[in-house]
């Protein structure tokens, strides 16, 4: 971790703690902290370090140079001889590579030979004043033995703050498809231009209530159209669909598989709710299965009674699809781009005896608070909490599941996303007895299928939730490489903090962007259906690497057709 002489050990952590939340990572997945030989032994790095109990890597400015780093700066170049010591220095330690010394932790570092400083440029940093350093991590099984194949990859670029940079890389295992440069972010041939990028992104304070729109809808949104038809009628390569690719896994398969020799049975919930309601601690009682979560929408519209309904947008449009085909006048809080689609629980109208919210919000990848969403209960009024990508966050941070204090809280989740079952329809509903039971008087005679219910069980096993943690790491790191793909592009603007597995992206004429990309093999989900945006968004999917870069490739062309 570099930084100006003089800097205390709590700046130094409080950089590193955020770019790890950043990344979805605990303190405990940091392995070292990597900087430029001569800024090895500054107490500031030595301090944090000791208190993280990792060494110290102090690698020689020759080394750094010659990796190549996705976002390189003139100042560091001249002042060190490499483009980005932060970038550089991750991907270098994660990789294991190079003769960087360790010196030891905290304390306990040695002292630097060379005397020099620099600054990893961007704006309003000093030429010669500031070292960069990195922070370096594992994110593999605990206690798995290391791959025969793997390589370092950027998971956060390099962040700053006034006297501390910070870079996050971690080694993870290569795909046989995928190309593996040992420590290169890209391959060289990628195809577009690199350019230093503006200060880290960071979440505007919110407005107050009177700031944020609030109205009744009035007007032309597609609340019906959803991802899938992006792809439908074409074979294109799809960034639309928020379903994890691989999708299910064999062994999920040969489950619903063996489950069709009982099919003449009519369907029994019991195990499966019962495996619901052990998997978040809840009595059986307090668990509905549904078709989908979509189902659930439904269910909610039709067999509670709201007299102000509100829809906080943007987000999920079958909320209040459903809402409003129940007959509904729904009212919407319009979240904006620049209060960084954040949630300021006092836009909601304090008469609003229905509120429906997302978390991780799709499509803007926004991962509200719990304290934020549950400041929204009331008595007397339903808080729906759409929870449908919530197992893409690694360890379900601000989960709302398995609440038991939060009055009116109905929390609905899906299996379709992780498990890639939007095919077979299951998902389920968390909430009081007295909800679920008037929900379940409004649903049909056997409304989830032997073969879902099958599905549901399966997925809730401690195998099954181990490999959902392990998949939700995966995303947050193919989701930091789209991240630092799109950077690269000063037509395109990303929504900070994105949690889920999914970024929103704002490019002017993002329409005809996407209708360019269509022609070049890719879709992308249109932004102007959701409320609260218009027709220059779009949403994309994370896929892995190897996609990735073709889609960035691609995105290059895309752009450059129109001028």
């Amino acid at each position: 971790m570099g930084a100006r002489s003089g800097v205390p050990v709590d700046e130094v952590l409080a950089l590193v703690d955020a770019v790890l939340r950043e990344a979805g990572l605990p303190r405990a997945a940091v392995r070292s902290l990597a900087t430029l030989d001569a800024r090895a032994a500054e107490p500031g790095i030595a301090g944090a370090a000791a208190l993280l109990g990792v060494p110290v890597r102090g690698f020689a400015a020759e080394e750094l140079a010659a990796v190549s780093v996705p976002h390189p700066s003139a100042l560091p170049l001249a002042a060190t001889g490499t483009a980005s010591v932060a970038e550089a220095g991750a991907l270098l330690a994660a990789a294991g590579g190079g003769t960087g010394a360790r010196a030891g932790t905290g304390a306990d570092a040695g002292t630097g030979t060379n005397g020099g400083t620099e600054a990893d440029g961007g704006t309003g940093a000093r030429a010669g004043t500031e070292a960069d350093a990195t922070v370096t991590v594992a994110v593999g099984a605990g206690g798995a033995a290391p791959v025969a194949r793997a390589r370092a990859v950027l998971l956060v670029p390099k962040r700053r703050t006034r006297r501390v940079t910070c870079a996050l890389a971690a080694s993870v295992p290569v795909r046989s498809h995928e190309d593996a440069p040992a420590v290169r972010l890209l391959p060289p041939s990628h195809g577009y231009i690199a350019g230093e990028p503006g200060s880290p992104p960071t979440i505007p304070t919110p407005h107050t209530t009177a700031a944020m729109d609030m109205h009744t809808h009035t007007d032309a949104h597609d609340l019906r159209h959803h991802g899938d038809a992006e792809v439908r009628d074409e074979k294109l390569i799809d960034l639309a669909v928020n379903v994890r690719t691989d999708t299910p896994p064999d062994w999920l398969r040969r489950r619903i598989a063996d489950s069709l020799t009982g099919l003449a049975a009519y369907p029994d919930g019991r195990v499966a709710r019962a495996a619901v309601a052990e998997r978040h601690d809840l009595p059986a009682n307090r668990v509905l299965l549904t078709a989908g979560a979509a189902e659930a929408f439904v269910l909610l519209a039709r067999a509670l009674p709201a007299r102000r309904p509100v829809v906080v947008h943007p987000q999920f449009t079958e909320p209040e699809a459903a809402l409003r085909d129940a007959g509904h006048e729904v009212d919407r809080v319009l979240l904006r781009e620049e209060d960084g689609f954040r949630l300021d629980p006092a836009a909601v109208p304090e008469d609003a005896d229905l509120v429906v919210i997302g978390n991780p919000t799709n499509p803007t990848s926004v991962l509200h608070p719990a304290a934020s969403i549950t400041a929204l209960a009331r008595p007397g009024r339903t808080l729906v909490v759409d929870e449908a990508f919530m197992d893409a966050v690694p360890g379900e941070r601000e989960s709302l599941a398995g609440r038991t204090d939060v009055p009116g809280l109905v929390v609905l989740r899906s299996l379709t996303k992780t498990w890639g079952l939007a095919g077979l329809r299951i998902g389920y509903v968390l909430a009081a007895p007295g909800t679920v039971a008037e929900l379940e008087r409004a649903q049909p005679l056997w409304p989830v299928s032997t073969p879902a219910l099958v599905a549901a069980e399966a997925c809730m096993s401690r195998a099954a939730l181990a490999e959902a943690e392990h998949a939700a790491h995966r995303i947050g790191m193919e989701r930091a490489h789209l991240l630092a793909g799109l950077a690269e592009f000063d037509e395109v603007r990303t929504v900070a903090g994105a949690e889920g597995p999914f970024v929103l992206v704002r490019i002017d004429g993002a329409d005809a962007v996407r209708e360019r990309l269509r022609s070049l093999g890719f879709a992308a989900r249109r932004g102007d259906t959701f409320p609260g945006l218009d027709r220059n968004w779009l949403r994309l999917a994370v896929r892995d690497r190897a996609t990735t870069n073709r889609f960035l490739q691609a995105l290059d062309q895309a752009l450059l057709m129109g001028g």
